[in-house]
């Protein structure tokens, strides 16, 4: 099925996010950590990411077809749903020295003045807190390489600075956050 045939109702983003479902889980908990959790993350975020997807700014082989297909409802109503979702823990087992090497880096290159205190985002910015660390770490990674770009500069500049411990660091402070 589609996103487009996904039926409508009272429950919209719940019947399209259907399609997500496999990637992403039912309820946006993905359990593959190289998709991200897209449970309890910011609205905006979600609809922007998907409309960037839809647009070409943001390129993925399996999320930018699906994307292709979908209306401004459609990413409405996903975005709200799984922004209404409860994020789960993913039982990922941190290194204590490398989180406390990533909070300092976090700290040093001022993370919270966008992500906010505790990584929780805000509109445009994603809530990172608890997100699975291969994603989180990929993520930074294909920001330094310039790969990932659909962030108006913000995330490449930052990325630009940071070594590969550096953002081993970070992905471990991030997915450690609950």
């Amino acid at each position: 099925m589609t996103m487009a045939q996904a039926p409508a109702s009272g429950g919209e983003g719940q019947a399209k996010a259907q399609v997500c479902a496999e990637c992403h889980g039912a309820d946006g908990n993905s359990t593959d950590p190289q998709y991200p959790i897209l449970a309890h993350q910011n609205a905006r975020y979600i609809y922007l990411q998907l409309k960037d997807f839809k647009e070409g700014r943001r390129q993925h082989p399996k999320m930018s077809p699906v994307a292709a297909g979908l209306s401004r409802e459609d990413m409405l109503a996903l975005a709200d749903y799984f922004s209404k979702q409860t994020q789960r823990p993913t039982g990922f087992k941190a290194d204590a020295a490398k989180v406390a090497a990533g909070r300092k880096k976090a700290d040093e290159v001022l993370c919270a003045m966008c992500h906010g205190g505790g990584f929780v985002g805000q509109n445009e910015v994603p809530h990172e807190a608890g997100q699975h660390y291969a994603y989180v770490k990929k993520q930074l990674q294909d920001f330094k390489a310039r790969h990932r770009t659909n962030d108006a500069g913000n995330m490449t500049s930052v990325a630009g600075t940071l070594s590969d411990d550096d953002i081993e660091n970070l992905a471990q402070f991030i997915a450690n956050l609950q």
